[in-house]
């Protein structure tokens, strides 16, 4: 037998897996990297953290993303390097954040790489006839698992997208495996670039899990941050934010898009929220001499109000049920008032509640993902849109 598929047999006959989850947002901030061991497959899947850490990018790192992030007129040379660069950069993050640990390449089995999203395209954004849902994800699994020795499973979105799905939110997957609880109705929400939820019906009925975005999250107070701020990439402890007044002609504007109104399940990205979007509202709405820390106020009252709204359309009004956050909206003291303000019934948690670092909990989840493409069976959501029943990933085999 082939020795990277003998090595890969033994690693799906072991009682427990180490596996390192990596994920890398849209924030562009770093690589979260979750060393986690994963008992068991499906609904009897267990995970302990054994290690956790954010390597941060460096500015020169951040900018090379940044020249190709989003962008249709992107530079496909550019494209093709970074592809490589990402996995050549990841996996040596990986292997220092190993050592760091005190251990050695051959003490972990598998790594499973989300990758760097660069541009997301669902059908509603791309609005032509004939094509596909498609999104893409760079830093090729193969440098990863050859800079590492590691096996490596990579490029999870695009099973999705195959089976008719939009690539995204994959959180579902995850969610219902390790949150899912008899008895309680649970909502898991995610504040990244764009906020996104699944709920969890309290009777497990897995036809009933219900995952979408949105809408904005952090992306375009990021943005707009990282234009009108010098030094800084976001809004710390949301002190910009609660430092102005929302303005509610521009946030009316902002609410004016269609894909706010769109049914759900719906995926989307900063290709639609983004400065742009921001500009265009406030010259309708005729806020442009507005101070920044108003439009700061009004951007984290826009992702406050895009969440509530969402939560009330699918929901109710009057329900109540746990809600349990991660990502970087939930450390913004100000986004989190606004949502508790306007949802008195909702008891607010995070993932910490559940044995989950709420900061690690992406990574986290793709860890849970690779160990399903090893050894679980796929999960029948029922026949709907946006949770087709599939295994994802590619394996990358290190030689």
């Amino acid at each position: 037998m082939n020795a990277n598929w003998d090595k890969v047999f033994q690693i799906i006959n072991k009682p427990e897996r180490r596996i390192i989850g990596l994920m890398s947002g849209t924030s562009l901030d770093g690589l979260d990297i979750a060393l986690c061991a994963v008992k068991g497959k499906g609904s009897d899947t267990s995970v302990r953290i054994l290690e956790f850490k954010t390597v941060p990018y460096t500015d020169g790192f951040k900018k090379d993303i940044k020249s190709i992030f989003s962008k249709r007129d992107a530079d496909l040379q550019m494209i093709s390097l970074m592809n490589a660069q990402i996995g050549l950069v990841h996996g040596g993050m990986i292997l220092e954040a190993i050592a760091s640990w005190g251990l050695k390449p051959d003490d972990v089995d598998v790594i499973a790489s989300h990758g760097q999203t660069i541009f997301h395209a669902p059908q509603s954004l791309h609005g032509l006839e004939g094509y596909p849902n498609a999104t893409l994800q760079i830093g090729d699994g193969d440098h990863i698992a050859v800079k590492t020795g590691i096996v490596t499973i990579a490029d999870f979105r695009q099973k999705h997208l195959a089976a008719g799905g939009e690539g995204a939110p994959l959180a579902v997957y995850g969610d219902y495996l390790l949150f899912s609880k008899p008895g309680e109705d649970r909502i898991m929400l995610n504040i990244g670039g764009i906020a996104n939820f699944t709920y969890l019906p309290g009777n497990g009925d897995a036809s009933k899990v219900f995952s979408t975005d949105l809408g904005p999250g952090n992306t375009i107070m990021d943005q707009y941050v990282q234009k009108n701020y010098p030094g800084l990439y976001f809004d710390k402890d949301g002190s910009i934010s609660a430092s102005g007044t929302s303005n509610g002609l521009l946030l009316d504007a902002l609410m004016k898009e269609d894909f706010l109104d769109a049914g759900f399940p719906k995926t989307t990205g900063p290709e639609l929220f983004n400065l742009s979007y921001l500009e265009k509202a406030q010259k309708q709405s005729a806020t442009t001499d507005l101070s920044t820390a108003d439009v700061m106020a009004t951007l984290c009252n826009f992702t406050a109000r895009v969440i509530v709204r969402a939560v009330e359309r699918c929901f109710g009004v009057d329900n109540t049920f746990s809600m349990y956050m991660s990502g970087g909206g939930m450390h913004n003291p100000e986004l989190v008032r606004r949502l508790n303000e306007a949802l008195p019934g909702v008891a607010f948690y995070t993932t910490a509640s559940l044995g989950i670092d709420p900061d690690a909990k992406e990574a986290v989840l793709f860890a849970v993902l690779a160990n399903e493409t090893l050894v679980g069976d796929v999960v029948n959501f029922g026949d709907r849109q946006g949770v087709p029943a599939v295994c994802m990933g590619k394996i990358c085999l290190p030689y």
